[in-house]
């Protein structure tokens, strides 16, 4: 879902809701130039300004680890583009960009992520509107005013080609959100007289009201259904792809586009892409059985899991049955052969998993690792990492927490580095032992607050085990095939598992997890 101008309680905008929203647009001074009409001027096919991309060889993205960064609130290294900024306001820019991104990059690549998804990056209404109570700009790149040029607050078209190319050469995929449903508030769109038609909006008053002609929190709403506005839709955003050079993209507010585009979607990123373009969509509320649809038809590769976050911290915090939790885990190995769900605690429309427990760093500690020990791709919210507070709307657009380093917009904000190690720990773990993103899933304990699976691929198999309780439990679990005669060990925190009469004798204290391993043979390679 698009970041909105309301809370997230306020998702039904009115006409009368958005006066204000206009008003402030006006007295911003701000009207946009007009955009480039049809067709898009982001249609060709040239390399962006600056190095042409260089494509990563392909592998499979049931592997990748993927980290999802707000542009605006990670890091500025362009003071000269810093317009609107405002530090201190919760709804303003805060002047990260793509250069500051870029030079913060081997602080992500150090953690062990394996790509990158960052907001949509394409030019935004110049003004703010006010239904939140307080000013609120488009810092988050989902209120688009025209597709043909970047938003020169998140940088140009050379900073755009330096990042891709950056990432690549640390082995990062990118994707790049991208929106098609629709356009931002006041948009010049629905002033140029050639791209009114196009858009439904609240203004006109022909918004419907169901998923696919509703206008989005008053959001004006493209009229995808008509061949012209797909036609100008699809070549500026492929058009972005081709001199970009990016990996994938991520599709916004999928269900709110009919599905007969997204079939044109699919086969014109086919025709025109690199082969394996990837495609996450974000079907709001989406689990395996929403999304099999657009899988079975084969529109998107992989779909955001929305039940992950809810059903994790709803077991940690002892609000269901282990075993009722545990059937969850296994249920989503049943995704369509081919297709892949992503997993997420926190995001930029909902609370963070950390804030849902609590602030109980330990809980929080055991969900990361349940996201990065099962099948999907994890998906880490920038920050997340190192525990930042991803409270409600807004608070959940916070700035990238950099502690005593003196990069802004989050300098000075206060970081967990033994958090940020743990992360390390698991991502490393999982990007080491196939088993963890390809195998599969087991039950071997599900009895009161213990959690024992097995992931296996092949000669590759993990035993993970999660207490959520307070009491130290002491588990006796039969040794999986293939273990038998080897000696193990906790690969998470280190140590020796006791082995005995065919079974293993896990020690776990009061939300403490282990991550059961044979020790490696001398010599033997270790997958990165």
């Amino acid at each position: 879902m698009p970041p909105m101008p309301f809370a997230p309680r306020r998702r039904r905008a009115t006409l009368a809701a958005l006066v204000p929203c206009l008003a402030a647009l006006a007295l911003a001074a701000c009207a946009p130039r007009a955009p480039a009409g049809p067709p898009a001027g982001a249609a060709a096919a040239t390399a962006l300004a600056g190095a042409p991309p260089r494509p990563l060889p392909p592998r499979p993205w049931q592997d990748e680890v993927l980290y999802f960064v707000l542009v605006d609130r990670f890091a500025d290294g362009d003071r000269g583009n810093d317009r609107d900024v405002d530090l201190a306001g919760k709804g303003t820019f805060h002047g990260g960009d793509l250069r500051g991104l870029t030079a913060q990059l081997d602080e992500i690549a150090a953690l062990g992520v394996t790509a990158i998804w960052v907001n949509p990056l394409v030019r935004n209404i110049p003004g703010y509107v006010s239904g939140a109570g307080f000013p609120d700009w488009a810092y988050h790149g989902y209120w688009m005013d025209d597709l043909s040029r970047l938003d020169p607050r998140f940088g140009d078209e050379a900073e755009l080609a330096a990042f891709v190319n950056a990432c690549h050469a640390r082995g990062l995929r990118v994707l790049l959100d991208v929106v098609y449903n629709h356009a931002g508030y006041d948009s010049a769109y629905l002033r140029d007289p050639r791209t009114r038609p196009w858009l439904r909006n609240n203004v006109v008053g022909d918004c419907g009201d169901d998923d696919l002609t509703s206008c989005l929190a008053g959001l004006p709403d493209w009229k995808t259904e008509l061949p012209e506005v797909r036609e100008f839709l699809l070549a500026a955003q492929l058009g972005w792809a081709k001199r970009s050079g990016v990996d994938g993209f991520r599709l916004d507010t999928v269900k709110h586009v009919e599905p007969a585009f997204w079939e044109l979607h699919r086969r014109r990123v086919r025709a025109e892409l690199v082969p394996g373009f990837f495609l996450l969509g974000e079907l709001w509320g989406g689990d395996r059985e929403s999304l099999d649809p657009y899988f079975a038809a084969d529109t998107l590769d992989a779909g955001l899991d929305f039940g992950f976050q809810g059903s994790t911290v709803g077991w940690l915090l002892g609000r269901g049955r282990t075993i009722a939790y545990e059937r969850y885990l296994a249920s989503r190995h049943k995704v369509r052969a081919g297709h892949l769900l992503a997993q997420y605690l926190s995001s930029h429309d909902q609370p963070g998993a950390l804030h849902l427990l609590g602030g109980d760093r330990a809980l929080f500690r055991l969900a990361a690792l349940l996201q990065l020990t099962t099948v999907g791709i994890p998906t880490v919210y920038y920050g997340e990492e190192v525990a930042r507070p991803i409270g409600e709307w807004p608070d959940n657009r916070s700035d990238m927490p950099w502690g005593q380093r003196d990069v802004l917009p989050g300098a000075g904000k206060p970081r967990d580095e033994a958090m940020r190690a743990f992360y390390q720990r698991v991502i490393a773990l999982r990007r080491a032992h196939p088993a963890l993103s390809r195998g599969t899933h087991a039950p071997l304990s599900t009895d009161g607050d213990g959690l024992v699976f097995l992931r296996r691929d092949g000669d590759d198999a993990v035993v993970v085990a999660v207490n959520r309780g307070n009491s130290p439990l002491s588990l006796r679990i039969p040794v999986p095939a293939g273990w038998e005669g080897r000696d193990l060990e906790d690969a998470l925190e280190g140590g020796a598992i006791s082995v005995g009469d065919g079974r293993m004798t896990l020690e776990l204290p009061g939300r403490a997890a282990r991550v059961v391993v044979p020790k490696p043979a001398p010599g033997a390679a270790i997958r990165r």
